[in-house]
Parts: structure tokens; sequence; C-alpha cells
């Protein structure tokens, strides 16, 4: 609100007459522009709080006094300009909702789109459908047909690759091309080497009894001798993302492919950076870890603007597995981004074990359902542990599990002891240069849910 450059809307937008909703910092330039006041908050709040409704009308009708909403903003709305009045409030914010006295115009200091904001879908359908009159239209099927369509467009008679990785996203794409030009896709899987373990067999098995004409790049060895040496997460990533399409230029140079296709979604444009306003959080290696000269003629992003459960539902409608649909989200650098540090052959075997271990227990215990992602991260902490009778010095593992929806925000998953119990103990067993586990209890925000 207060940094240089920090964006404004123009003021004659309020004389539209149309519904708007201000949410954090649209929340914060309502009240500022229309006449209230902005300052530095006593105390900054993320993460979950509680929420008195004093008015339950509009945006807030037929919610309990009492909401848990989701907060993250340093900033505070201290004042309203005497034609609005408050909606709500909390402990630490007079003004947490406020409406326009005769004006479709509300404003939300919490974050009504996350999953940790209780009833926060109800808050939205409240203001499209009820504030805006709109109806509900959008479908997984009038998608499919839309993006099939476009894709066709876009590349023409013309030959085109897709990068796949076996999630979901990149799937999707996936299907979604071969509908569109058939025999002129190419999938290519990179084999980094930063796999977890058994990965390559399982994506290549599920990518082709969907039919797709799949290339493997073998590339281990290549990226790991780019990765020697590098720290810095950011660089990593970079590092990664010219690497993935050095390997798709390769095999389009062979194939005669001129596009590529890529399962870039939303949260991974908004986390790089990629609107004027927009912070970049980390550098996600298919945005802006593209390197600036690529041989492509264009770089076609059929997911760009959905979410990943929006992207869940598409791949419901084209009828994808249910092992396909739900696999755990993985960042496109793989283990390098859950090495903390510079990577080396040592630290990824490590970090691969670790992983399988917390993934044979969560699942063994019935709780992958209920989480979005867990893993282990290979910390460049080393600690005294005692192995037997004798000293031992060695690594710090990192367990981290979470809860979410959209992954733009994320709760950690309260795993039971016994079953936190039994991973640190199969980990300090199993792998003999680890000494010490712990756990993470750090939501998003202030966190990301990958360490890196």
């Amino acid at each position: 609100m207060f940094d240089d450059g920090a964006p404004r809307f123009d003021e004659r937008i309020l004389d539209l007459e149309l519904p708007i909703l201000g949410i954090c910092y649209g929340h914060q330039l309502l009240a500022l522009i229309s006449g209230g006041k902005v300052e530095r908050a006593r105390s900054k709040e993320y993460g979950t709080t509680v929420a008195t409704i004093d008015k339950p009308v509009g945006v807030l009708k037929s919610l309990d006094r009492q909401e848990k909403v989701w907060m993250s903003h340093g900033d505070d709305v201290v004042s309203i300009s005497e034609g609005f009045e408050v909606l709500a409030h909390t402990d630490n914010s007079s003004y947490a909702a406020f409406r326009h006295k005769s004006r479709p115009v509300y404003g939300l200091q919490w974050h009504p789109e996350v999953i940790h904001t209780s009833n926060g879908i109800q808050m939205l359908r409240n203001f499209v459908f009820d504030v805006c009159g709109c109806e509900a239209g959008w479908r997984a099927e009038d998608f499919v047909e839309r993006s099939v369509l476009q894709i066709r467009q876009a590349i023409g008679p013309g030959k085109a690759i897709v990068g796949a990785s076996g999630g979901i996203d990149s799937t999707v794409t996936a299907v979604l091309s071969a509908k569109a030009i058939g025999d002129n896709l190419t999938a290519v899987f990179v084999d980094h080497g930063l796999m977890r373990e058994g990965e390559r067999n399982s994506v290549t098995t599920a990518l082709r009894k969907l039919g797709v004409n799949l290339v493997v790049v073998d590339a281990a060895k290549t990226f790991l001798e780019k990765l020697r040496g590098v720290v810095d997460p950011e660089l990593k990533r970079k590092i990664v993302g010219e690497e993935f399409v050095r390997a798709f230029e390769r095999v389009a140079e062979e194939s005669g492919a001129e596009y590529l296709l890529q399962g870039t979604i939303y949260p991974d444009r908004i986390e790089s950076g990629i609107r004027r306003h927009s912070d970049k959080i980390k550098t996600h290696h298919n945005v802006a870890g593209l390197p600036i000269e690529i041989k492509f003629r264009a770089i076609v992003e059929p997911l760009k603007d959905l979410y990943k459960d929006e992207v869940r539902k598409v791949a419901q409608s084209l009828g994808l597995s249910r092992d396909i649909v739900w696999r755990q989200p993985f960042p496109g650098p793989g283990l390098a981004v859950r090495v903390i540090g510079e990577v080396t052959q040592e630290k990824i075997d490590i970090v691969r074990l670790t992983d399988r271990i917390v993934t044979e227990e969560i699942e063994r215990c019935g709780l992958s359902g209920s989480l979005w992602q867990y893993f282990s991260v290979l910390t460049d902490t080393k600690s005294t542990g005692v192995k037997g009778d004798s000293r031992a010095y060695g690594y710090t593992v990192a367990i981290r599990a979470v809860e979410s929806k959209e992954a733009m925000t994320a709760m950690f998953a309260r795993i039971p002891y016994d079953v936190l119990e039994r991973i640190s103990t199969r980990i300090t067993n199993e792998v003999p240069k680890v000494v010490r586990v712990v756990y993470d209890v750090t939501h998003k925000p202030p966190s990301t849910i990958e360490w890196e």
C-alpha cells in the first residue's frame, strides 16, 4: 500500500454503479480512495483468525456470528467514509468488512477465495449470484471443447511437442493437445534424475496407456552437472527451466515440431510475478525460469488461467484415472528444490529414500486422501546424534505435509504423533546419514509449500 509504485485504480470506476468486491489489498484500496484511512497495522495478521459478523447482509448473508477466516496483511483500514458501513470486525481490525450504504460495493480484509476461510465459497457465491445477479454457466466439458479448438487454431497444420511430467497439469495438457492435433503431437518426458523413487516407470506407463506418442529423454547426468555448486533456489529453477527447454528443442528438431505445449497453471504464473504489480515469490521453471531465447515459434499454455482444483475437474471430464487426477503435486525441478544447498547425487539419494518412507507411512495410515502434499526435505543442517553406542554426526530431514485446495494457501497438516514417530524411526534407522527428523508446522503464508 505504501510502497513506491503501489497499484491504484481509476476512481471513476466507483461511479459506474457496477458491483465491486475488494479483497485484502483491494479492500484497503477501496477504503482509501473513497475517503477512508489506511495505516501500518499494529499487529499483522497471517493465517486463520475469527471474524465477528456484525451485519450478515450482502456478501456476508447467511453467515454465522463468528466465522473462521484467513488473513494475510500488514496494513489495516482504520477508518471508512460516511458513505460506508462496517459489516464485520476482528480483534485486530475494526473494519474487517464493509459495504457502501447505497451501492453494491464491498470490501473484505480476509481472503474468501481460499479453503481456510470456512465459508469463503458462500461469500463469493453471495457476491456473484446475489449482488451481481449472475448465473452459473462454467462447465469443465465446455472448457475442454473450447481448449481443443484454441490449441488447433494456435498450431494449425504444424507439429508440436508437449512437456509431460506425469503430473495432472501436463497430462491434461497432453490429452487436450492430442484431441486437437492428433498424430502431430509428441509428448516428451525428460528424466532429469531428480524424480521420486520409481517415478520414471510409473509415469511412462501411465502416459503410454493414454495412447500418447511418448519420447523419453535421459538427461540425468546433464542436469546434475549443470546444478553442481549451485545453492541459490532461484538459480536452480532457472537452470532446470533452461535444460528442460533445450531437451525439448532437441526432440523438436528431430520430429519437425515448431510449437511447445506446457501445463502451466495460474498459480505458477502468479508466484513467478508475471503481472506488473505482482511480486515474484519464486521462479517457476516453466514460466519465469524459461530462457529468453528459444527455438519454438510459440509456447501454448491451455491451462494458464486455471487453478489446480479446476484442472482436476477437467481431468475428470476427460475420463482420466483417479491415480492421475489425485496425483500428489510435484515441483518441476523435482528433488533439486527439496535439497537445501548444493545438489549432489548423495543428497538426491537420501531425499529420495526419505521421501519414499514418508509416502509409505502416510498412505499406509489412510491420510493421503486428505492431504495436498506430503514429502521430505534434506536440510543443510547437520547435528550430533547417537546410533548404537557411538556418536553420529549427520543430516537433519524435515517432513512437510499440508492441506490445501488450490496451492495459493496451505495449512500444515496435524499428522498424528504415532505416524510421525514411525516416519522418524524408519528414517533414522534406514538412512544412515540422517540423525534428526523435524516436522514443519508453518502455514502458507508466511512460508511456501516447498522449502525452495
